[in-house]
């Protein structure tokens, strides 16, 4: 429990120090997960500052807190079932009801994952959003993940041919 408090705390850290970044270089931050799972103090220092930034234009930043694909596809049709019970329909379970449910619908799905670690497994991560994505595997820790191994990633997304599933 204490470690997970631990990173919790810094959670509230990161966000209030780099909140003037954020300001002053118009960088949006969201969140992606399920939010009622995590600390009070956590989510409202999250809330607050994705609020604060709701309107900002340049770079965002998501912040998976809480996060995994499965559950943010559960989270998605649960919305939709609970719509149409609202409404008094029948819930239409297509890709594009569902994909305007998830956590963040007006994100483009990924080009390219890069995975660290030489971990050969996405591990829950963006099931329904990286269908399509290209995918790129990196011995390397990300701590120690340079701008030569990101360009290295890049030249090799530049090679490949995509097809979005079609042969």
């Amino acid at each position: 429990h204490s470690e997970v408090d631990f990173i919790m705390g810094l959670v509230i850290k990161y966000l209030r120090e780099e909140y003037e970044f954020c300001v002053k270089n118009n960088v949006r931050v969201r969140h992606t997960g399920d939010i009622t799972g995590v600390p009070e103090d956590v989510a409202a220092e999250i809330r607050s500052v994705c609020e604060k930034t709701r309107d900002f234009t340049g770079m965002q930043v998501i912040l998976a807190l809480n996060y995994g694909g499965r559950d943010e596809i559960v989270r998605a049709v649960r919305r939709l079932v609970q719509e149409a019970q609202r409404a008094q329909t029948a819930a239409a379970v297509t890709e594009d009801a569902i994909r305007a449910r998830l956590d963040n619908p007006d994100i483009p799905d990924p080009d390219l994952i890069i995975r660290t670690a030489g971990e050969l497994r996405t591990s829950n991560f963006l099931l329904w959003e990286a269908a399509y994505s290209e995918l790129y595997f990196s011995p390397v820790y990300w701590p120690d993940f340079s701008e030569r191994d990101l360009q290295a990633a890049l030249d090799d997304y530049a090679r490949r041919e995509r097809r979005f599933g079609k042969a």
